[in-house]
C-alpha cells in the first residue's frame, strides 16, 4: 500500500480515516443525515458516496432512533456501521437503543454477538451555535458500561482512535469538538496504523503539576502550559482521550512525579469526568498530593448563545491562575 502524508486539519482525518477503512474492510459502511449527498454538515464524509456508491454510503430520515436501531441490527449482523449524529445534542432520542440494547449487546447474548459499531458525533461550544449544538454531555455516556468514548484532539489523533474505534468489537461514541475541527494542521500519514484506545497521551514533560485534559480545551491547557513556564512552573500535559474505559495508571505516575494536579474540561462541573479522574487519584495517589486536586470546568448551566460563550468556555488564563494557586498551596 501506498502511503501518503497529509497536511490536513482535524475534520479532514476524520474523512481520511473513514476512507482508509472503507477501502480496506468492505464491512464498513456509513450512514446518516446528509452523510451521502452532501457530505455531511461538517463535510468529515465529503466525496465517500462518490467512491462507495449509495449502498455503503447512505443518507437517513430525520430520525436518531432510527439511525442508531438500524445501526446496532447492521453490527449484530456482520456489517461494522460508522452513523454520524449531526450534533452531540441530538443523541438524546438514539440513547434507548445505546443504553439498552448496543452496549448490551455481547452480555445478553453471552459473547454470541457483537456489536462493532461507531457513533460519531461533532459536540462543544465554540463555534457560535444555537441551542442543542454546543453539549458537552460525555459523562452521560461514559457512565454506561459497555459503551466507550472516545475524543480526539488533533488530526493525527483523530485518524489513528477512529481507526481502532471502527476496529473495535464493542461500540464506541466518537465525539469529534468541532470547535478545533479546522484551526490547525498537521501531517497525517495514511498508512492504516491505529492509535491504542483506552490510553492517554503525555503531550508535554513537567515536574511541578499535572494537567489532564481532553477535546477542545487540550488547545487552552497546551497554551497555558507554556504560560507557566515563562514563570518557572514547568506542566505535564496529559491528553485523556478514552474517556471511557480511560487510563488511570498514566494520570496516576504522572501525579505520584508532580504531587499536583488540575483537569481541565468543557463540559459542566457537576458528575463530570474530571470528578471520576478527581476521585481516583485521591483513592489511589492521596498520600503523594502536595495540594488539593483542582478543576477548571464550565458551568452547570446550559451553554449560553454566542454572545456569552467565551464566559462558559475555560480559558488559558484560568488555568493559569488554578496552577499558581496550587502551587502556592
Amino acid at each position: 500500500m501506498n502511503e501518503k502524508i497529509h497536511e490536513i486539519t482535524l475534520v479532514e482525518s476524520v474523512n481520511l480515516a473513514l476512507a482508509h477503512e472503507m477501502r480496506v474492510d468492505e464491512r464498513v459502511v456509513v450512514l446518516g443525515e446528509d452523510v451521502g449527498v452532501n457530505g455531511g454538515v461538517f463535510r468529515a464524509t465529503v466525496d465517500l458516496r462518490d467512491e462507495f456508491g449509495f449502498k455503503r454510503v447512505m443518507d437517513t430520515p430525520l430520525a436518531e432512533t432510527l439511525i442508531a436501531g438500524m445501526s446496532i441490527g447492521m453490527a449484530g449482523h456482520g456489517l461494522k456501521p460508522v452513523a454520524e449524529i449531526q450534533f452531540m445534542g441530538f443523541i438524546y432520542a438514539a440513547m434507548e437503543h445505546l443504553v439498552s440494547h448496543a452496549s448490551r449487546l455481547r452480555n445478553r447474548t453471552r459473547g454470541r454477538l457483537e456489536c462493532p459499531l461507531v457513533i460519531r458525533a461533532p459536540f462543544g461550544g465554540g463555534i457560535h451555535a444555537p441551542e442543542h449544538h454546543s453539549e458537552s454531555t460525555e459523562a452521560i455516556f461514559a457512565h454506561i458500561p459497555g459503551l466507550r468514548v472516545v475524543i480526539p484532539s488533533s488530526p493525527t489523533r483523530a485518524y489513528g482512535l477512529l481507526l481502532a474505534s471502527i476496529r473495535c468489537p464493542d461500540p464506541v461514541l466518537f465525539l469529534e469538538p468541532k470547535r478545533i475541527y479546522r484551526i490547525d494542521r498537521q501531517k497525517v500519514i495514511d498508512n492504516g496504523e491505529a492509535l491504542p484506545l483506552d490510553t492517554c497521551f503525555t503531550l508535554r514533560q513537567g515536574s511541578d503539576i499535572t494537567l489532564v485534559s481532553w477535546g477542545a480545551s487540550i488547545r487552552e491547557t497546551l497554551i497555558a502550559a507554556e504560560a507557566l513556564s515563562k514563570k518557572g512552573i514547568e506542566a505535564e500535559v496529559i491528553d485523556l482521550a478514552s474517556i471511557k474505559p480511560f487510563d488511570l495508571t498514566t494520570i496516576l505516575n504522572s501525579v505520584r512525579h508532580t504531587g499536583r494536579c488540575c483537569i481541565v474540561h468543557e463540559a459542566c462541573r457537576s458528575f463530570g469526568v474530571g470528578a471520576e479522574i478527581a476521585a481516583s487519584l485521591a483513592e489511589h495517589a492521596l498520600l503523594d498530593l502536595k495540594a488539593p486536586i483542582k478543576r477548571v470546568t464550565g458551568f452547570d448551566t446550559v451553554m449560553p448563545y454566542f454572545k456569552n460563550e467565551h464566559y462558559y468556555l475555560p480559558n488559558e488564563h484560568d488555568i493559569v491562575d488554578t496552577c499558581e494557586q496550587l502551587m502556592a498551596f
